[in-house]
């Protein structure tokens, strides 16, 4: 059997041979980065965003060099900020751990905790969790960390948004002896480079760095609205694509503008910071099954956000920056598709409008429109500058 680029990094042969069957021969940076150093034993913190690989950057190490557990004390813990990361990671890594006789099992919240107890009495290896249902676990003495030998904090920058570091902290520290720490998130400064200091030893940094969408990758509106129509002006746009992602500055105005749509016979659902997790997941599920037309989102939340058949972003309210305007736009030009980013401007945003595009080389006009302009049926095929002096 040929060996693949997984061997070359030190993963061992019947982990590469799962990977053969599910037709993965060849790493991404991330794993190709991180999983010679992982493997050594090392600490490694990992600079990369979502979607670059990390589940089996640290999933393979882990799996390679975990001994079997007693019943309630795992070897490994995994911790991420969602019930659907837990569920996506676990389904990812099972078939590997299958491969070498490891037992793995997801907690969460929103599912009963007599079932995940009933598995750890069982005995599991690796345990991929949220962190409130780990403490959970440990403080009813269901789930000790006494014999944690590996600790995974996937995704640390969304779970700093989430408001869940103190709770990783807590599980942090109540994890005694010498232990492997690997650190995965999109962000390393701030709260996330003291989570770093404070509990990785000597650790091994590693950077993907991320392919930054550019201006020139997606189709440009600039419309100027009226207060009172903007929400129908949103919902003319919305009826004429097949998904839609509206930006909100605030988390009040993504819950009103996801009701204000609803009455429009517009499908749309908010997602924030601020509303509870299986209510934000649910949202999220349902957008990317299509169930929701329109996903009105925070920046923040929009992290969280991974669905590749965005073809039109909104912005109900100007981004913070430029930089922001590509973040929020990126989402629709994904995947080598094309997608739209439009923008809808009042009277009194002009002028902020106006420098975004300065920074952003964007020789754009604003064209008013009213919610019942046909222009609005196919935007991207109205040509503004040809139009520009139409309202």
């Amino acid at each position: 059997m040929p060996s693949s680029g997984f061997e070359t990094l030190g993963v061992s042969a019947d982990l590469c041979e799962a990977l053969r069957a599910r037709g993965i021969e060849q790493p991404f940076e991330i794993q190709s980065l991180t999983i010679p150093d992982a493997v050594a034993g090392k600490d490694v913190c990992g600079k990369a965003k979502t979607g670059s690989g990390k589940t089996l950057a640290f999933g393979l190490p882990v799996l390679q060099n975990l001994a079997k557990a007693q019943p309630r004390r795992p070897h490994g813990l995994t911790l991420v900020p969602t019930r659907e990361l837990a569920l996506q990671v676990h389904d990812e890594l099972e078939p590997l751990a299958t491969a070498r006789g490891i037992s793995i099992a997801a907690v969460y919240g929103g599912a009963r905790i007599e079932t995940q107890i009933k598995r750890l009495v069982d005995g599991v290896d690796l345990v991929i969790g949220t962190p409130g249902r780990l403490i959970d676990l440990i403080q009813q003495g269901e789930l000790s960390v006494a014999d944690v030998d590996h600790v995974v904090i996937d995704e640390a920058d969304r779970m700093a948004d989430m408001g869940f570091l103190p709770q990783v902290e807590w599980i942090l520290r109540h994890i005694d002896g010498r232990h492997q720490t690997l650190l995965f998130s999109a962000t390393l400064d701030g709260v996330i480079g003291s989570l770093v200091r404070q509990y990785q030893t000597d650790p091994v940094f590693h950077e993907v760095e991320s392919r930054q969408v550019t201006v020139d990758q997606m189709v440009h509106r600039f419309v100027l609205v009226h207060e009172l129509d903007k929400v129908k002006v949103t919902a003319a746009i919305a009826r004429n694509a097949k998904r839609v992602l509206v930006f909100s500055r605030t988390k009040r105005g993504a819950d009103k503008v996801a009701a204000s749509l609803l009455k429009e016979g517009v499908e749309a659902a908010a997602i924030h910071g601020d509303l509870r997790q299986n209510l934000r997941e649910k949202a999220l599920a349902d957008f990317a099954a299509g169930n929701v037309h329109v996903l009105v989102a925070t920046d923040v939340a929009a992290r969280g956000i991974h669905v590749d058949d965005v073809d039109v972003v909104v912005h109900y309210d100007p981004p913070e920056d430029h930089k922001a305007y590509l973040h929020r736009s990126g989402r629709t030009a994904r995947a080598g598709e094309a997608g739209m980013a439009v923008s809808l401007v009042l009277w009194n945003q002009e002028l902020e409008v106006r420098r975004l595009q300065n920074r952003l080389n964007l020789k754009l006009p604003m064209v008013e429109m009213f919610s019942n302009d046909p222009r609005l049926n196919d935007l991207a095929a109205w040509d503004p500058m040809a139009t520009a002096g139409q309202s």
